[in-house]
């Protein structure tokens, strides 16, 4: 099995999502499909003082599916919340009016 090269952006996105979103790197792992312990491992690289983090050799294809799945990621919670909102005010309104 061939192993999958991501790009440097990538890896700065996936860890700047982590510090942005307050989730878990494991969460945020499994929205953009990477294994946990990968993205941990490239937030702690990523710690400051480490210079040149990642000089990998990842393709702007690999660029661009970060940045759709993470698009997908916010709407899918967007989604989720105006639901949940949704749902609790329309209980609201039909209890409170009689």
């Amino acid at each position: 099995m061939k192993r999958k090269k991501y790009s440097p952006e990538f890896k700065r996105e996936a860890i700047e999502l982590v510090r942005r979103s307050g989730a878990s790197c494991r969460q945020v792992a499994l929205e953009i499909g990477v294994a946990p312990n990968l993205l941990t491992r490239w937030v702690r690289e990523a710690q400051p003082g480490t210079e040149k983090a990642f000089p990998g050799t990842g393709s702007p294809r690999d660029e661009e599916l970060a940045r759709l799945k993470r698009e997908l990621a916010r709407v899918t919670k967007e989604r989720v919340f105006l639901r949940d909102a949704a749902a609790y005010f329309a209980k609201e309104s039909s209890s409170g009016t009689r």
